[in-house]
C-alpha cells in the first residue's frame, strides 16, 4: 500500500466508526457511543500519522501519545484539548466491567449525543489537514 492507500484506509475505519457510535445511539447503548467516537479519532489520528510520517502506526490507543507523535498538540485549541482528555478513558473503561458502572452513569443520551458531535467536528479537522 502507498501513503495515500493508508490514509484512505484509516479515514474510511474512522468514518465507518462513526457511524456505528451512531447507529449505538439509536439502539440506547450510550457505552458503545463512547467507545466506538474513541475508536473514529483514533483511527483519524493514525490517518493524520500515515500522512506526516509515512509510517504504520503505532498498536496504542492512547490519543493524547498519537497526538504528541504526530505534533498535533502544537496545533490542538483548548476545546480539542479538553475533548481528548473526555473521550480518552471510554476506550479502556468501556472494556472492562468495574468501569462500566462509573461510565454508565456519565453518559445518557444527550451527553452520547453531544460526544457523536464533538467527534465528527474533530475527525472533519483531521480531514482538513490530510
Amino acid at each position: 500500500m502507498n501513503k495515500s492507500q493508508k490514509v484512505k484506509y484509516w479515514v474510511n475505519i474512522s468514518d465507518y466508526d462513526l457511524e456505528t457510535a451512531k447507529a449505538m445511539l439509536d439502539t440506547k447503548r450510550y457505552l458503545y457511543v463512547g467507545f466506538m467516537c474513541h475508536q473514529a479519532v483514533e483511527k483519524i489520528l493514525k490517518a493524520y500519522y500515515s500522512k506526516i510520517l509515512d509510517d504504520i502506526p503505532p498498536y496504542i490507543h492512547n490519543l493524547k501519545r498519537l497526538v504528541d507523535i504526530t505534533g498535533l498538540s502544537e496545533k490542538l485549541t483548548p476545546n480539542k484539548s479538553e475533548f481528548l482528555i473526555e473521550i480518552l478513558p471510554l476506550n479502556i473503561e468501556a472494556r472492562y466491567p468495574t468501569y462500566k458502572d462509573e461510565i454508565y452513569k456519565i453518559l445518557d443520551k444527550v451527553k452520547a449525543n453531544e460526544i457523536i458531535i464533538k467527534t465528527k467536528e474533530f475527525t472533519e479537522w483531521i480531514k482538513s489537514l490530510l
